[in-house]
């Protein structure tokens, strides 16, 4: 990717995240009516506003780009460059009041993830990688950790509640070897393991919108990120979700979870 090229994605995930944060922070800690959707997740007034602010922009500067929106659906999917977003990862801590959610912003091109980015509203952390330039938090370098081996490993996942009963097993089977175990922070996990401070994020069950973003930061951090069989991620991949910070912890891991 050129300089300047990334110089744009940067300035329009930039802009993108700020129109997003704009609606969902107005509603945050706000009486709101909870809608459960088809799949049984909640959203929100503020999921669909700042979505809608987002598809705004992108209409105006990227007519041409494709959109996979987890409130919207789908636009123009085989155009060069979609744009992957989830106004707010991690409603259940929004509507709960914790500060740990976050809009995920990803984008594809040729297929490959080149941009992700997991901005943090109300910490005021904005997290972003680029394929070739590297991985920040709010303009500074940041970058995965050294660890190989499980049994010195922080491990983090969103919840027991999002494994069915064999995914659980193996998920314990991995996590109880770790030097730490941490539930919560939905999509904060990510950004910690971008920046050093945990090792293995491991879930299962999501969306394209719920794990492109953190891949693209992941990945320009120095980490490994698949599904539970090793495989690169894409538009069509399985939900299942492995990110570890280094090549040799992945595939300890991986032969953890699937032995």
């Amino acid at each position: 990717m050129s300089s300047s090229s990334a110089n744009d994605l940067l300035r329009i995930a930039g802009e993108l995240a700020d129109a997003a944060a704009a609606q969902s922070l107005a509603f945050f800690r706000t009486p709101l009516e909870i809608i459960t959707k088809a799949d049984e997740s909640p959203v929100t007034r503020a999921d669909r506003a700042a979505e809608t602010a987002m598809r705004g922009i992108l209409g105006t500067q990227c007519p041409a780009d494709g959109i996979y929106g987890e409130e919207q659906g789908l636009e123009r999917l085989d155009a060069a460059r979609v744009w992957v977003l989830d106004p707010i990862d991690g409603t259940r801590s929004f509507i709960t009041g914790s500060p740990l959610w976050g809009t995920l912003i990803g984008v594809l091109e040729g297929g490959r993830v080149v941009f992700g980015m997991v901005d943090m509203p109300v910490l005021g952390e904005r997290w972003t990688g680029q394929a070739g330039q590297g991985a920040q938090r709010d303009g500074q370098p940041v970058r995965v950790s050294t660890c190989t081996d499980i049994a010195k490993a922080r491990i983090v996942t969103t919840s027991p509640d999002i494994f069915p009963p064999a995914e659980w097993a193996a998920f314990d089977r991995l996590s109880r070897q770790c030097a730490m175990r941490r539930f919560g922070g939905d999509c904060y996990g990510y950004a910690q393991l971008a920046g050093g401070t945990i090792d293995l994020v491991v879930e299962t069950g999501l969306q394209p919108y719920d794990y492109l973003g953190p891949a693209g930061l992941i990945e320009a951090a120095g980490g490994v990120i698949t599904d539970w069989q090793g495989r690169a991620l894409g538009l069509d991949s399985s939900g299942s979700v492995i990110a570890a910070a280094t090549p040799a912890l992945h595939r300890a891991a991986l032969a953890v979870l699937n032995a």
